[in-house]
């Protein structure tokens, strides 16, 4: 399964209690890994800062599956793989991919966001 290749991945966290939160994200393929882009104080990274077990399939925009899950490991990335990502995913998306990733820069500045690698998948 190449979930590089989805427009979009669902991400499954875990709370402290173990109840699954799925969010949709986009993706990009990064050799065997997967990575994404998300706010830097999300509810994901925290929840991937107490347990960096999840789960990922490919999904529609609103998260819908596409794909069965599969278990994979997280990992939240620092500032210069950070940057790799929004590079990868600036490739991937294009125009539309350009204009999100310099909206968010504008908003949160370039600390704001951070990059996540899914391994083991």
């Amino acid at each position: 399964m190449n979930l590089g290749a989805e427009q979009y991945i669902s991400v499954t966290t875990y709370r402290k209690d173990g109840t699954p939160v799925a969010t949709p994200v986009w993706v990009a393929q990064d050799g065997d890994a997967v990575v994404f882009w998300t706010v830097a104080d999300s509810g994901k990274i925290k929840r991937i800062g107490n347990n960096p077990e999840v789960s990922v399939a490919g999904c529609d925009v609103r998260g819908k599956l596409k794909t069965e899950p599969v278990r994979g490991r997280a990992v939240v990335l620092d500032a210069a793989e950070t940057e790799r990502v929004r590079g990868l995913l600036r490739r991937k998306y294009g125009l539309l991919g350009r204009i999100t990733l310099l909206g968010s820069r504008l908003r949160r500045g370039s600390t704001g966001t951070v990059g996540v690698r899914i391994t083991d998948i």
